[in-house]
C-alpha cells in the first residue's frame, strides 16, 4: 500500500472511530439498537465524494465492525474495563462518553489484532481530546494501556 493510500485509510478509520464513539453514546442515551443507529449513520451522517455539502468521510465497513463488535463483545469488554478501574470504581460511574471511548478502544484491543496496540491507544486518546480538556485523555490512555496489557501482553515484550 502506498504512503498516500495508507494515510487515506488512517484518516477514514479515524473518522469511523469517532463516529462509532458518537453512535455508542447515542445508543446508550436513546436506548437505540446497533442496527438502527448504524443505518442512521450510513444514511445521514456519512457522505460520498459526489454529494454536495459537508459530510463525514469514513471507513464505513470499519465503523460497522466497531459498532456491532462492541455490542457482541460488550460483556467481555466491560469486564476487562472494570478490571482496569481503581478499586471501588464502577463502570456505571463513568461519564457516558468515557464509557463509549473505552468500549470502542477495548473492542479493538480485544478483537482487532490487525490494529497495533499503539495505534488503538493513540487514536482513542485523540478522540478523548476532542471531547475533554481536563484529565480524561490521560485516564483513557492509562485505562487502554492497562486493558492492552491484559489482552495483548505480547505487545509489551
Amino acid at each position: 500500500m502506498s504512503e498516500e493510500a495508507s494515510d487515506k485509510r488512517a484518516r477514514l478509520r479515524r473518522s469511523a472511530r469517532l463516529a462509532a464513539v458518537q453512535a455508542l453514546y447515542q445508543m446508550e442515551l436513546a436506548g437505540a439498537g446497533a442496527s438502527e443507529v448504524t443505518r442512521e449513520f450510513l444514511s445521514h451522517r456519512f457522505g460520498h465524494d459526489d454529494e454536495p455539502g459537508d459530510y463525514l468521510a469514513a471507513d464505513e465497513a470499519f465503523f460497522e465492525d466497531l459498532l456491532s463488535g462492541v455490542v457482541k463483545a460488550q460483556d467481555r469488554v466491560d469486564e476487562t474495563i472494570r478490571s482496569t478501574l481503581k478499586t471501588g470504581w464502577k463502570l456505571s460511574r463513568l461519564d457516558s462518553t468515557l464509557r463509549a471511548i473505552l468500549r470502542a478502544g477495548g473492542y479493538e484491543l480485544l478483537e482487532r489484532s490487525d490494529v497495533p496496540v499503539g495505534v488503538v491507544i493513540n487514536e482513542y486518546v485523540d478522540i478523548a481530546h476532542a471531547f475533554y480538556e481536563g484529565s480524561e485523555p490521560g485516564f483513557i490512555n492509562a485505562s487502554l494501556e492497562s486493558f492492552a496489557r491484559r489482552v495483548r501482553p505480547e505487545a509489551f515484550n
